[in-house]
């Protein structure tokens, strides 16, 4: 018998009854999460990738994300 953790099964009754109450309609579920978020007073913080400078085995600076060859 595969272990049973009661804090993912109560997160995952939780995240069902959130969908159940939009009918499962995820535009819907996303629009109130923005407007909880918009309501929210908790700074959102932006994770999405930053460039950053990085020394290459030539000793060039390069971007990350940047295509090999492309020298700043």
């Amino acid at each position: 018998m595969m272990y049973q953790d009661p804090i993912v099964e109560e997160i995952h009754r939780i995240r069902e009854e959130y969908s159940r109450s939009f009918n499962h309609d995820l535009k819907a579920l996303f629009a109130d999460l923005q407007k909880q978020q918009a309501e929210s007073v908790r700074k959102v913080v932006n994770l999405s990738r930053q460039r950053r400078l990085t020394t290459g085995w030539s000793g060039g600076a390069t971007e990350l994300g940047e295509e090999e060859g492309e020298r700043l």
